[in-house]
């Protein structure tokens, strides 16, 4: 699983984040996303933890906490929803 990281400051590095997290437990992934015209963070990162009780400690003590100047906003990710299983393309024809 994953946990979201939200509420970002724009300078934020990955290895900041990291760093932050390890108080927590072992950490496997970071990852902040980046625009892609701009290629300025977006403010929102991703967080995976060796274990499940690494993740909750972290989760826990970190969201709502001030760092950088922002309130953090950390809970579990929620799994991607697929863009692509629209049906009907918005056209519609009258008759």
């Amino acid at each position: 699983m994953s946990i979201y990281v939200g509420n970002l400051s724009y300078s934020v590095t990955e290895d900041d984040l990291s760093k932050v997290f390890s108080d927590y437990g072992s950490v496997k992934r970071v990852q902040l996303p980046t625009d892609r015209e701009t290629g300025r963070a977006r403010g929102f990162g991703f967080v995976e933890m060796e274990s499940d009780a690494a993740e909750d400690a972290a989760i826990e003590a970190l969201d709502g906490a001030e760092w950088m100047g922002r309130a953090m906003k950390v809970n579990k990710a929620r799994p991607r929803e697929d863009k692509g299983s629209r049906s009907g393309g918005g056209y519609s024809q009258r008759y």
